[in-house]
């Protein structure tokens, strides 16, 4: 039996969301659509639509959560803020921690084990054609295609945990306005 090295590696990443507006409306409520179907919500009077944003590399057939690893010194919401910057274009803020997911991996002989901390990031700014090269393909997507498209299941998980977080922050900040 082969004997690999262990290594434990951290990163941080998250759900980079934004409200599509859909079209005006007079109703003076929330709509709220659960799993599988694209969340609506009340927002500024207008129904919008919850979208996230992806990051691809159509060579290889794979979408995923912006995500990526410490530089020296940052605490893990930097890490996660700023990934998600380079990686989308996007500004962003940070809004909660979602949780985490963990996985293990081999490449040349050593085993990774890593853990990933996801975050709730709102766009606020940039634009997609503006990201990184270390995706080919960014893009927003309504929830229920996202998950749909998203190649890592353990990640369909967090972005499901999102969904549920951006209808609670929503509701928290319905009285500011």
């Amino acid at each position: 039996m082969e004997r690999y090295q262990t290594i434990r590696a951290y990163s941080a990443g998250g759900v980079v969301f934004r409200f599509a507006p859909m079209r005006p409306c007079d109703v003076n409520f929330p709509i709220e659509e659960h799993h599988m179907v694209e969340t609506k919500v009340l927002y500024a009077e207008h129904v919008a639509a919850v979208e996230v944003v992806l990051v691809g590399r159509s060579y290889a057939g794979i979408w995923a959560l912006p995500k990526g690893t410490p530089e020296p010194g940052e605490t893990i919401e930097q890490v996660a803020v700023r990934e998600a910057q380079e990686e989308t274009g996007l500004q962003v803020r940070l809004i909660s921690y979602i949780g985490n997911i963990s996985y293990s991996f081999v490449r040349e002989h050593v085993r990774y084990h890593k853990q990933v901390r996801h975050f709730l990031l709102e766009a606020v700014g940039g634009d997609i054609a503006l990201h990184d090269h270390e995706y080919d393909d960014v893009q927003w997507f309504s929830i229920h295609e996202a998950c749909r498209l998203l190649t890592y299941r353990n990640e369909v998980s967090i972005l499901y945990q999102a969904e549920n977080m951006v209808y609670q922050w929503l509701q928290y900040r319905q009285p500011e306005r």
